[in-house]
């Protein structure tokens, strides 16, 4: 099947160079247009990589500029008491309209957001006495040269803990959506490039690919040619247009210095864009020119590999556009139900084949059960579906070796259902009422998978996987809402954890659900939000969003696993998972 599910706070995992993600803060861009405008709250976030203080640091591997280095995967986390601070030198005094704070478990209820121009007089933009954790998104307006969040009132023992502190401002090259006549011009033209890569890292990532419209392909130039500048790639639009806006969508392999180019014959270029300060992720550039031709032109790498960009799309008037096909409908206003499953059989019957399919034999991610055909799935006559994890051996089959009996025959069962050829949909609210199963070496699951995976036989991450409710038995206190994609998957997953102080979110049922548009997404517990995506702030700052098409829905009850661990002599078993109802609306 597909990779492991696990997010941010799990060990993380070798992943291949091409598709290492390079994790960043969550921010929010505004499209840009060809013509002129007032300043609007930009794509860039200018606290990365600029020099940063604190008031403390738990130790020498948690200092302050793991929170503004551009890796999802590092933090800064402070001393283990109130007040505490971290702040960032922006470098000279801006106007300051957003700021997103990735909160790891260690996070502040009441804290504020504040400026000054001298790092001493300090004026508050933004307080609050309510802080939830998990990623913030704030707008705010002032202007100074340094930002700092000062904790006050801590959510735990422990200290502050940002994963990233993500500012905007109003001066980057951003300017509000296209108007008038503008239309995307590059969507299926034909592409030319230096190079392109073609092996086990990227298959067929050919420049036709950065003009597909689809964000989990991309052109790169050739592993053995291709890792060397110049680079470059452009587009056809098949006859003289009027440029005046390019978006490019970057790989993590990506160009800090680069020209757009224009051009009559692909021959003779105009430049119209020039940097040698590119920030990858996704950049939205303001341009104006004419030609029939569009060119990248990379003089300058970020690191040893080449140049690669999932997204290349040019926008303005004339050329020669092929209308790409329409994007699905947002959610309709207000919600309405158009697909649920009540459980509510008789004791004893299996989950109705017209809504629901088993996954058959053994899982994925060195789990160690063994997925039947129904056998651990029924009805329990009071409106539940059981998903039972039994310690029972399959003859024949074959799993990781199991620590308590040394076997490498699969020593447990358990059940997997997904709704695929019964059920798919893009957007709306995702819900289910579930008991999750609690012991050591479980890992109960409510998700959705991109149906492709299927339908194309894509693999995954490619496909997209959306996780509204992981739970694993050794943190009774947790659960964890995860995104998966190219760019950002396994243990770089776009997630967060919510913890039920004190608790076990075994011991009752529990409301999991996500909300999904074509804007983003929120999940939330109970009501209670555990993480949210911007879809804007994704693409600037994680890599592309790969949301906008069918998926459908996985329930299971996972015995072991790489991320829960396999288990032990403190594991109770059986373990029930019973859900009370799914619904789509």
């Amino acid at each position: 099947m597909f990779s492991s599910r696990s997010p941010a706070r799990a060990r993380l995992w070798l992943i291949t160079a091409t598709v290492v993600a390079v994790l960043a803060s969550y921010l929010a861009v505004a499209p840009a247009s060809g013509s002129a405008a007032a300043p609007v709250c930009g794509t860039a976030n200018a606290a990365q990589g600029r020099p940063v203080t604190a008031s403390s640091s738990e130790n020498a591997a948690f200092g302050p500029a793991g929170a503004v280095d551009g890796n999802g995967g590092t933090r800064w986390s402070s001393g283990f008491s109130d007040p505490q601070w971290i702040q960032v030198d922006l470098g000279s005094p801006v106007s300051v309209c957003g700021v997103t704070l990735n909160w790891e478990a260690a996070y502040g209820t009441a804290y504020q957001i504040q400026l000054s121009d001298n790092a001493s007089t300090w004026t508050s933009i933004y307080s609050t006495t309510t802080g939830t954790g998990g990623t913030r998104t704030l707008t705010v307006s002032g202007t100074g040269r340094y930002l700092r969040v000062y904790g006050t009132q801590r959510a735990t023992q422990y200290g502050y803990s940002l994963w990233e502190l993500a500012v905007r401002t109003a001066t980057d090259d951003t300017t509000p959506p296209p108007t008038g006549d503008d239309v995307l011009l590059s969507y299926g033209r034909q592409g030319v490039a230096s190079s392109a890569q073609n092996d086990a890292n990227c298959g067929n990532c050919t420049p036709a690919r950065a003009f597909d419209r689809d964000p989990a392909t991309r052109w790169a130039t050739s592993s053995t040619t291709g890792w060397v500048d110049p680079g470059w790639i452009y587009v056809d639009l098949g006859a003289t247009a009027q440029i005046h806006r390019v978006v490019l969508q970057w790989d993590p392999a990506y160009a800090t210095a680069f020209q757009l180019q224009t051009s009559a014959d692909a021959a003779n270029w105009t430049t119209i864009y020039s940097t040698t300060t590119g920030t990858g992720f996704r950049q939205n550039l303001t341009v104006n020119g004419t030609g029939r031709f569009v060119r990248m032109y990379g003089t300058k790498r970020v690191g040893a590999y080449g140049y690669s960009l999932w997204k290349f799309q040019v926008y303005g008037t004339g050329g020669a556009p092929i209308t790409p096909p329409p994007l699905p409908p947002d959610p309709r206003t207000p919600p309405q139900l158009v697909w649920s499953d009540e459980f509510n059989g008789a004791a004893g019957t299996r989950p109705d084949a017209a809504k629901w399919q088993p996954e058959t034999g053994p899982g994925v991610n060195n789990e160690l059960q063994y997925y039947t055909n129904n056998d651990n799935a029924s009805m329990d006559g009071a409106g539940s579906l059981v998903m039972e994890a039994r310690r029972q051996a399959t003859p024949g089959s074959a799993c990781p070796r199991d620590p308590i009996s040394g076997s490498t025959t699969c020593q447990y069962t358990s059940s997997r259902l997904n709704t695929y050829g019964r059920y798919t949909f893009t957007y709306g609210r995702v819900e289910a009422r579930i008991k999750v199963s609690g012991t050591t070496g479980l890992w109960p699951a409510f998700w959705l998978l991109g149906a492709d995976f299927f339908s194309q036989n894509r693999p995954w991450p490619y496909v997209g996987e959306i996780d509204i409710m992981e739970h694993i038995g050794r943190e009774p206190d947790k659960t964890y809402s995860t995104l998966h994609a190219p760019a950002y998957f396994g243990a770089g997953g776009f997630g967060s954890s919510l913890t039920l102080p004190g608790g076990d979110w075994a011991a009752a049922f529990h409301t999991y659900a996500v909300d999904w548009n074509s804007s983003g997404m929120r999940f939330t517990v109970d009501g209670n939000v555990v993480h949210t995506v911007d879809r804007a702030s994704l693409e600037t700052t994680r890599g592309p969003w790969v949301f906008d098409h069918p998926f459908f829905i996985i329930l299971n009850n996972a015995v072991g696993g790489d991320w829960p661990g396999p288990p032990n002599a403190s594991t109770v078993l059986p373990q029930r998972m019973l859900v009370d109802y799914v619904r789509v609306y």
